[in-house]
């Protein structure tokens, strides 16, 4: 048995034991803590370094400007203009109903600027400003200011919105930018399409070089506290602008062009470089104000654009199908040329109208054009001429020939949403409509009727290639990106005789410069600058023969919607041409009376335009020709109700 003094030996040695090893587990501990504090300390500083920098620092993207655009001579067309935008901060403002019942004294609201502004805070941080209104006037501007005090979360940015000088002008060309879509989200590599308020290209040049046009985004450091609220701005790097887009559209011309087609109900006119493709004009009317989808357009102004029967949003000279009537009538000849079917001297009698089997087709002339000539066929237009010719040669050699010369295909102008018109042939009618082909119905795409359909974009390139010695020039709007020149200079031929482009071109001008030409009463008098051309007149109704026993009704006494389509193809000089103009003039009735003048108009001041450029001084000072006010009539004889 252990003695009292053993036993208290006994116990020291236990704890001496415990101590030691509870000792050693703490010096453990604290080695083992040592040890991660110099790894997260020292060997990970960096890293950890650059994590608690990152929650100080917040980089945040930054639009940059929208890039210009500007016609041939550098006239502005598209420009970027300061935007003072009314912002509020939902977290700051307290009782959002009431602060914006107050602003609404200052700035109209309307009910979708509620719904869109309580939308928007609730898919916000409460520290995240919204927008309340855009475009604000000085006035509102200075109006909110002096509000401010009384107006806890509400301040104003100023940004910057687009701005088109020219107005209905240009609409139809530049397009007009707007707000980023869910389905351009949808897939988006561009970070730029996430910030609020952005704009993107929806239509014309702008969505043809959006990408170009939109620039590099910069960037901000903020500052900001452990719940992401800006204290202050480190640094700003504004990125790169977009780029600057030069245009081959004379800016005069253009409005010359547009204030030249107002006066008609719905019409469209384009002016074409026949050598290098050059679109110098382009112009769809009525029109539209660009500035107002920029701005943000209305939904009762919307419904009054999309709801009105002449289609002001939409550009007649790429997306309008026509029958393209007499203007066709050219192409038809050529066919027969350069197959050897007739020669020019082949001659047609024309007593009013020509018989297939048990069917007539008639001329626009009632009482006939007697004997003609493949030159005096062209010059009068006459119909009966082109039956004889068109039942030689064929549709099929007719469509291949409309084909060469620019028809029934996109011309692939830089513009979205152009439509290929209609070349019909056997084969085509064979698989689209599962029938034959009809000798009648030939001698109806023979005058550009039927099935033949062409947008004003085509009808002038083929003009285009009917005078620029037979090459496959095609259209085109884009001068220069940023100082890169991209137009064309060189285009393949053809393949079409020039003696046989000869012998169209002189009939063209004369059916402007000769006596009895369906256009010699809108003709150009300064030799220099004269042009040649053809009339068209396309029928929208069929006329029974039951109306042609008791006479044809007048298109003024029939409804707008079925009236025929005037048309007028030309190009000037006649000596040495440059320009091409396309016109159509929908439900406006015979092409001599109506477009012809139009074309006419156009021609001359494309010249008189290029006359006074030869000096630079008085370029300067060039004003733009009020269009007239009455387009002049036609004298005795001119085409009136060509079919």
């Amino acid at each position: 048995m252990l003695s009292a003094f053993d036993r208290d030996a006994e116990r020291q040695r236990v704890l001496t034991r415990r101590t030691l090893v509870l000792g050693g587990l703490q010096a453990a501990a604290v080695s083992a803590l040592v040890a991660r504090l110099y790894y997260l300390q020292i060997v990970e500083s960096d890293k950890y370094s650059m994590l608690a920098e990152e929650n100080r620092i917040s980089l945040r993207l930054v639009a940059p400007p929208r890039g210009l655009i500007v016609d041939r001579y550098g006239v502005p067309l598209a420009v970027n203009e300061q935007n003072f935008r009314l912002l509020l901060t939902s977290e700051r403002a307290g009782d959002v109903d009431l602060i914006l019942e107050q602003v609404a004294g200052l700035v109209p609201l309307g009910d979708a600027d509620y719904r869109r502004i309580r939308r928007d805070i609730q898919r916000s941080r409460s520290f995240m400003p919204v927008t309340v209104r855009e475009n604000l006037t000085w006035d509102q501007v200075s109006a909110v200011e002096v509000n401010l005090p009384d107006l806890p979360g509400i301040s104003i940015d100023v940004g910057q919105v687009r701005s088109y000088p020219f107005g209905e002008a240009t609409a139809h060309v530049l397009g007009y930018v707007g707000a980023v879509t869910e389905k351009e989200l949808e897939g988006a590599e561009d970070p730029l399409l996430t910030l609020p308020g952005f704009r993107t290209g929806k239509s014309g040049i702008e969505r043809a070089h959006d990408l170009a046009l939109r620039g590099t985004g910069g960037t901000v450091q903020l500052e900001v506290n452990a719940v992401g609220r800006v204290v202050r701005e480190l640094s700003r790097n504004d990125g790169q602008p977009g780029r600057e887009v030069a245009l081959t559209i004379d800016a005069k011309l253009q409005h010359y062009v547009q204030q030249r087609l107002s006066a008609e109900q719905s019409a469209a006119a384009v002016v074409m470089d026949v050598h290098s493709g050059g679109i110098q004009a382009l112009c769809s009317s009525p029109s539209f104000d660009p500035n107002q989808f920029a701005m943000g357009i209305s939904l009762d102004l919307w419904k009054r654009l999309t709801a009105d029967e002449t289609s002001p949003l939409t550009n007649k000279v790429i997306a309008g199908l026509y029958a393209p009537g007499s203007t066709f009538k050219m192409i038809v000849a050529l066919a027969a040329l350069e197959h050897g079917i007739v020669g020019p001297d082949f001659r047609v009698f024309c007593p009013g109208h020509y018989e297939l089997g048990s069917h007539r087709f008639h001329c626009w002339k009632k009482g006939g054009h007697g004997a003609m000539s493949m030159h005096d066929a062209i010059k009068h237009s006459c119909d009966t001429y082109f039956y004889e010719v068109s039942r030689r040669v064929g549709v099929d050699r007719i469509a291949e020939m409309a084909r060469r010369f620019g028809l029934g295909q996109p011309t692939e102008i830089d513009l979205p949403g152009e439509r290929g018109g209609l070349v019909p042939d056997s084969r085509w009618k064979r698989e689209r409509l599962k029938a034959g082909w009809y000798e009648g119905e030939t001698l109806i795409v023979s005058i550009g009727q039927g099935y033949m359909l062409a947008t004003p974009i085509q009808l002038a390139v083929m003009q285009s290639r009917l005078v620029n010695g037979g090459f496959a020039v095609r259209p085109h709007l884009t001068r220069s990106v940023e100082g890169q020149e991209q137009e064309r200079t060189q285009w393949p031929s053809i393949g079409v005789r020039p003696e046989n482009l000869a012998v169209i071109a002189r009939a063209m001008a004369a059916v402007t410069m000769e006596p009895g030409g369906t256009a010699f009463a809108q003709r150009i008098t300064q030799p220099d600058m004269a042009m040649g051309g053809k009339t068209g007149t396309s029928q929208v109704r069929r006329i029974s023969m039951a109306e042609r026993a008791t006479g044809v009704r007048k298109n003024e006494d029939l409804p707008w919607r079925e009236r025929d389509h005037a048309l007028f193809v030309g190009y000037a000089p006649v000596q040495s041409p440059r320009y091409a103009v396309a016109v159509i003039v929908e439900h406006g009735g015979g092409g001599g009376k109506v477009a012809a003048p139009i074309g006419r108009d156009i021609l001359l001041e494309c010249q008189m335009l290029d006359a006074m450029r030869i000096a630079p001084a008085q370029a300067a000072a060039l004003p733009v020709r009020p269009a007239p006010a009455v387009a002049a009539q036609p004298a005795s004889g001119a085409e009136e109700d060509e079919e």
